[in-house]
């Protein structure tokens, strides 16, 4: 019985939750700017791995107007593009392009968990290895103290 009261309530809240508009709005901002690529095989695969959240190209699935999901979507969409977003290349805000290479080389991006529901993003090592020397050729490369 606490049970079932327990499910009702569950879905009373996941219904109400859906009243609140924040992650639905799904249109992308016009591109301003964009990198100078090296290749087309490096916008090739940063199209697979890294665009729905370092560019004004997101492709919203189905699921990214479902709020909780809506709300985490919308936030990783949000600090990835402020961080680094091809789209808006030259704006006057830093624009992290120097750490996208070992983001990729280090395994933190893409993130663990968007990629077991975009399957597309996981790369292989050699393609990650592309990957990594096109984003050095197009961006260039931020060294770590310990490093240098």
């Amino acid at each position: 019985m606490n049970f079932v009261k327990f499910l009702g309530g569950a879905a009373i809240a996941l219904a109400a939750i859906q009243l609140i508009p924040y992650g639905r709005d799904h249109k992308n901002p016009p591109v301003t700017g964009e990198p100078k690529w090296d290749s087309p095989r490096t916008v090739e695969l940063f199209d697979r791995a890294c665009k729905n959240c370092h560019s004004n190209n997101t492709i919203w699935p189905w699921y990214s107007s479902y709020a909780p999901v809506s709300w985490l979507t919308q936030l990783d969409v949000t600090i990835g593009r402020k961080k680094f977003n091809v789209s808006e290349w030259g704006r006057k805000e830093k624009n992290e392009g120097d750490k996208a290479a070992s983001e990729v080389r280090e395994g933190k991006m893409p993130m663990f968990f968007y990629l077991p529901a975009h399957p597309e993003a996981k790369l292989s090592e050699g393609e990650k290895q592309e990957l990594v020397k096109g984003l050095v050729a197009t961006f260039g490369e931020k060294k770590s103290r310990e490093k240098e």
